[in-house]
């Protein structure tokens, strides 16, 4: 389960937004809105006009971290303490269980999770629509400080 920092952690990054906005490398889909939620527990997709309130954007954001936590369970092979964790989920919420699943990161991670080289492996998914981007850059080098913390 993800802690209250790794949860303040994913929030100050995805944002909270109570209304829907538009992919920033896009500029169209996904459409998101609370804490990076693109997909609503219903299964519907996030559109154009939709609003939350902030106790929705909370509760949307813990249905994803529950499922995507099923998901890391399924590909770590080691156990993580808190911090490793919640910034491996941070890492998932924003790029989802493939990209993790097929990364150097999780090699790293699975072969020993103490491995210094690992922060290095957060960095290399600091880019969208093959740019490198800022944003990305900044949350990718806090979630290797938050895992190595």
């Amino acid at each position: 389960m993800i802690s209250t920092k790794g949860l303040n952690l994913l929030a100050k990054f995805e944002g909270l937004r109570t209304k829907a906005y538009p992919d920033p490398a896009t500029g169209d889909e996904p459409w998101t809105i609370g804490i990076g939620t693109t997909i609503y527990p219903s299964g519907i997709k996030v559109k154009k006009g939709d609003v939350v309130t902030i106790q929705q954007a909370y509760d949307y954001a813990r249905w994803h971290i529950a499922d995507i936590e099923d998901d890391i369970d399924r590909v770590l092979k080691v156990t993580l303490n808190q911090n490793q964790r919640d910034a491996i989920i941070s890492f998932v919420y924003n790029l989802g269980i493939g990209n993790f699943s097929r990364s150097t990161l999780l090699k790293k991670i699975n072969k020993n999770p103490n491995d210094p080289t690992i922060r290095a492996q957060f960095l290399v998914w600091n880019k969208a629509a093959g740019k490198p981007m800022r944003g990305l850059t900044i949350r990718r080098e806090a979630e290797a400080d938050y895992y190595f913390s």
